[in-house]
């Protein structure tokens, strides 16, 4: 269910007269009725300021689109989807923007908007940058962590293993995005932030495929575990080599799941000087 955030319902708040009596100007917006109990997703987003509405009108786009409601290479129809949420096309036209630059969707000139899958092959490279990035996580959380932030890890892959108990791909799915993301955030790199979060939105569809395989929440679990306890003892290289090891898994899932078959790397180049 999509909530207002807090500042857009302080927005919301009545005006109040001064004591004097003299009614002052306010930027404020009127208040919005209260919606029934009964009100789901749908029609609360559109009782929402129109400032908050492409932000929020992107969120449940993509979470179609990651839970495959809106599937791959499908066509959106910035009007049927403008009435399925309740709001205008004007929000809907800039979600397609935002979700374009995030690479979930392609916009073709003259034909619209579609839902993007990349290549296996772009994929797999992003596993690789991705591996070197989380490396670098896992040593620096190492490093930083507070005992309250370890708290918090182990609570996540707590509900991770809670979730693999009852082999909810769905919920377990969403709960390992929101722990990885929580790692780089825990980094206090703000740059990081925002490179890993483009990178691992291009990759949502291939790593929802990689965990429904058989027998990967499990072991994807038991990583997650290992990742915590490492940085729980403050060992950078080895909380990084957890972090490393475990992208390289998800890749390899990825790649059984695809049926892909990596090209081998070029050989470096000799340095060695001719006599």
């Amino acid at each position: 269910m999509l909530k207002p955030s807090p500042s857009a319902a302080a927005r919301r708040a009545p005006t109040r007269r001064p004591a004097g009596g003299s009614r002052q100007r306010s930027a404020a917006a009127p208040p919005v009725p209260a919606a029934p109990a009964a009100t789901r997703g749908t029609d609360r987003i559109a009782l929402l300021q129109s400032s908050s509405l492409p932000a929020l009108v992107q969120q449940e786009i993509e979470r179609m689109i990651v839970d495959g409601e809106l599937p791959v290479g499908s066509k959106l129809n910035e009007a049927a989807i403008a009435a399925m949420l309740g709001v205008s096309r004007g929000p809907v036209r800039e979600a397609f923007r935002a979700l374009e630059m995030s690479g979930l969707v392609r916009l073709e000139k003259n034909r619209g908007v579609f839902v993007r899958q990349i290549p296996v092959a772009e994929a797999d490279e992003i596993y690789e940058l991705r591996a070197v990035l989380d490396e670098f996580v896992g040593r620096r959380l190492a490093q930083v962590a507070t005992p309250e932030a370890v708290r918090e890890l182990r609570a996540r892959v707590e509900r991770m293993e809670q979730a693999a108990g009852r082999a909810d791909v769905d919920a377990y799915y969403r709960a390992n995005l929101e722990f990885h993301d929580r790692l780089v955030e825990l980094t206090g790199n703000a740059k990081l932030l925002v490179t890993y979060r483009r990178l691992v939105k291009e990759l949502q569809l291939f790593r929802h495929a990689t965990l429904a395989q058989a027998g990967a929440l499990p072991v994807s679990t038991r990583e997650h575990r290992a990742i915590v306890e490492r940085i729980a003892a403050g060992q950078p290289a080895a909380a990084g080599r957890a972090m490393h090891d475990h992208v390289t898994a998800s890749r390899e899932r990825m790649h059984r799941a695809e049926g892909f078959t990596p090209a081998s790397p070029a050989p470096r180049p000799s340095t060695r000087k001719p006599r």
